[in-house]
């Protein structure tokens, strides 16, 4: 049977059958029999060289070509051979295989125990089907593989997604040591690239370098998307912002260990390569198996970072996400950690549940420490039954209690990992990753459950879905909270080999059947915070847990990093206690509501301790969110060019009827009032009523202000979408942490 006529399954030994998300091309597609292939969207077309017998190559990515045929474009792309190298020119490919002698890295890297590493992939045919998604399926007899590409340019998003697929054909093992999604092409008119790094508690930092030529390469091998080394990056031309200029941005749905790099060469070729990174013998596909790379995600644009965003978010919540919860609000969530830590009872839970749903809580979320001896960090993960020492009756009666409050219930877990003080490890310690010979490095008194053992991954499915089924639990806080740096599989199968591949795959199938089981169950990802947010792991989950610091401060900047590729209804972002407990730093409730409110809104703080003054201005802003969620999770977002003390961002509904716009001052400014602002996105023939609605105390500092002249804090005044989006209004002079927000309705 030939690899592109197998079924998903078989096809992908190493990878579940997702391929692009059920978007690979129809199996009775035709074959066609053509030089290029053209995949276009409304503002974004593909142009691929796939003449039969050659390398494939991307001719073209970027604006749609109206009045332009691809044979122009291959023959104005014409290069000749120069001085001091080959006497012919290497032109790019897909993959930019080893053998061909392209300058720079390749794309592909594989051998047969040091031979058959000289791979060249030309094509065979091509599966064509309806114009927007392609197969291109490559072949190279010298090696015995074959290369399968598949390409697909979402028409709604624009966003382009790709894998590649390889096939031991031969008659030996091949060792692949390096594989990328797809070699991409990046012009030579963007001279800046943005990456997005950061530490706990602080992800998402935006860092910026200028192109240069040479390589820009970013490693992970942290056993999950990490902390500081996100797998995307943005390249933008010179005069680019939120509001103009080209941009690209390409992001790899890969929730596991990976590189990303971008070249840029003195022949002229520049490329970004995308793809996961290996640890020493980990991909053997033996004779007849399959690898299939993670999906990369690539989007263009010609009118700057905020539409870039657009493409990316719309590709998310309509294509990577599996669309069960697209029609239900994203509920207000009580979280339990920060008032209660590990120190459970059932009266100041209960007491805790009847405050959240007085001040409008709609979500009960227990945090950790219910299961086991888990009364402190130190033991219990693995022993997933309720405690009987905290819980004497069990969870029932608070879980009956949450839902007779009006409030869904959810709770927490840490299934990857085990505490070595736990019956489970007691049980079976080897049941964990581990490299043989190696001292494990100790972190958070926990080790790294092997999933790729089935026996383990059905004890956490049977532990699991017992609780929700039990508790009747509507949603799972899924953590992980460690670095996995000796990723040895102890199991028959992988015989001490790096399994970070098949790890991250069985964390995927474990949350996948327990979605299957219970439709209605959502669940979030976190690691550490953000350790572990991705496009890979949103086709399993529903949100992200963005931080584990809820400082209103830092969460202005690490929300706006994250809004590049994630848009407001995935980030969980909690209202936080009076003082953080990680930055120690205090800020008021207007500050810490009205920075919750612009993602998916929650709190964290004990409501017991909290004065009655800031508890109703918590109750007023919640309603703030309940009121606007719809715009705010299903519009379209923006952020706008700002000095740095300001932080602006908004969103306006698909039909310009309503937005809501957030402008934090997060610190002082050297000039006499702050600048102008402008409204994004607004209908310049329509008029629209311009409110204050937040905060609900006085916030200038001197009166009066344009806030008082245009009655901004009642009943608002009425301007022209025009004025609005092209002139702005002068912003008040306001105090350092203070966060104002605009409400904008069409009449």
């Amino acid at each position: 049977m030939k690899p592109e006529d197998q079924s998903d399954q078989q096809r992908t030994n190493f990878q579940n059958s997702e391929g692009l998300g059920g978007c690979l091309p129809d199996k009775t597609a035709p074959l066609i029999d053509a030089d290029y292939v053209r995949l276009s969207a409304s503002d974004t077309e593909i142009i691929i060289y796939t003449k039969k017998g050659e390398r494939p190559y991307i001719v073209h990515w970027g604006p749609r070509l109206a009045h332009s045929s691809a044979e122009e474009l291959i023959a104005l792309s014409n290069r000749q051979w120069a001085h001091g190298g080959p006497a012919m020119d290497i032109g790019q490919s897909l993959s930019n295989e080893l053998a061909t002698g392209v300058a720079g890295p390749s794309g592909f890297v594989a051998h047969r125990q040091g031979d058959d590493w000289a791979t060249i992939f030309t094509v065979e045919h091509v599966r064509d089907d309806i114009g927007n998604q392609v197969r291109i399926i490559c072949s190279d007899l010298n090696t015995g593989l074959k290369a399968i590409y598949d390409i697909k340019l979402d028409p709604l998003s624009n966003v382009a997604l790709a894998t590649t697929s390889i096939s031991n054909d031969g008659d030996k093992p091949i060792n692949i040591d390096w594989c990328v999604a797809l070699c991409m092409p990046i012009d030579e008119s963007l001279t800046t690239l943005k990456s997005f790094t950061g530490r706990w508690a602080m992800e998402f930092q935006e860092q910026a370098v200028s192109i240069f030529r040479g390589s820009y390469v970013r490693e992970n091998k942290s056993g999950r998307t990490s902390h500081d080394n996100f797998p995307g990056l943005i390249a933008m031309s010179a005069n680019a912002s939120e509001s103009s200029g080209r941009v690209v941005g390409l992001h790899l749905g890969w929730s596991g260990n990976n590189r990303v790099r971008m070249d840029r060469h003195s022949d002229g070729h520049n490329s970004v390569q995308m793809g996961e990174l290996f640890h020493p013998g980990e991909m053997v596909l033996a004779p007849g198996q399959s690898y299939t790379t993670p999906i990369l995600y690539a989007a263009q644009s010609e009118n700057g970072l905020s539409d870039l965003s657009q493409k990316f978010h719309q590709c998310l919540n309509a294509s990577v996400m599996d669309g069960r919860i697209a029609n239900k609000p994203r509920l207000v969530h009580y979280n339990t950690w920060e008032a209660v830590y590990f120190d459970h009872s059932e009266d100041r839970l209960t007491a805790l549940a009847e405050k959240a749903a007085e001040v409008g809580a709609e979500r009960f979320v227990l945090d950790d420490g219910w299961f086991g001896s888990r009364r402190s960090d130190q033991s219990g993960l693995g022993d997933w039954w309720v405690s009987k020492d905290v819980y004497p009756n069990g969870l029932e009666p608070l879980a009956d209690k949450v839902r007779s409050l009006g409030m869904e219930f959810g709770i927490w877990f840490e299934p990857e990992m085990v505490n070595p003080d736990s019956d489970l490890f007691r049980a079976h310690p080897e049941w964990v990753l581990e490299a043989k010979g190696v001292e494990q490095i100790p972190s958070r008194q926990q080790y790294v459950l092997d999933l790729t053992r089935p026996e383990v991954s059905e004890y956490l499915y049977e532990k699991i879905s017992k609780i929700v089924d039990d508790l009747g639990v509507t949603y799972i806080k899924w953590d992980m909270n460690r670095d996995i740096q000796h990723p040895g599989s102890g199991s028959t199968e992988n015989a001490g080999r790096g399994a970070i591949h098949k790890q991250t795959k069985s964390v995927y199938a474990l949350i996948d059947r327990l979605r299957k089981a219970s439709p209605e169950l959502e669940i979030e990802s976190c690691s550490s915070g953000g350790a572990r947010a991705d496009y890979g792991i949103l086709r399993y989950t529903d949100r992200i847990w963005l931080s584990d610091s809820n400082d209103a401060l830092d969460r202005q900047k690490i929300q706006r990093g994250a809004s590049h590729f994630f848009p407001p209804n995935v980030l969980g972002s909690h209202v936080g206690p009076k003082q953080c407990h990680i930055t120690k730093r205090t800020l008021s409730m207007e500050l810490r509501a009205a920075t919750a409110i612009f993602g998916h809104m929650g709190m964290e703080l004990d409501l017991l301790s909290e004065s009655a003054e800031d508890l109703e201005t918590l109750k007023q802003g919640i309603a703030i969110y309940k009121q606007h969620r719809n715009v705010l999770h299903n519009g379209k977002f923006y952020r706008l060019d700002t000095p740095d003390y300001l932080n602006v961002m908004g969103s306006v509904s698909l039909d310009q009827q309503a937005a809501l716009f957030s402008c934090a001052k997060t610190d002082g400014h050297a000039t006499t009032l702050p600048g102008r602002l402008q409204f994004p996105g607004l209908d310049k023939t329509r008029r629209y009523r311009l409110k204050i609605i937040w905060p609900v105390s006085d916030f200038v500092v001197t009166k009066p202000s344009i806030v008082d002249t245009l009655d901004l804090s009642d009943e608002g005044s009425v301007f022209s979408g025009e004025a609005l989006t092209v002139y702005g209004i002068q912003l008040p002079l306001l105090y350092p942490e203070t966060c104002i927000i605009f409400a904008l309705q069409s009449i």
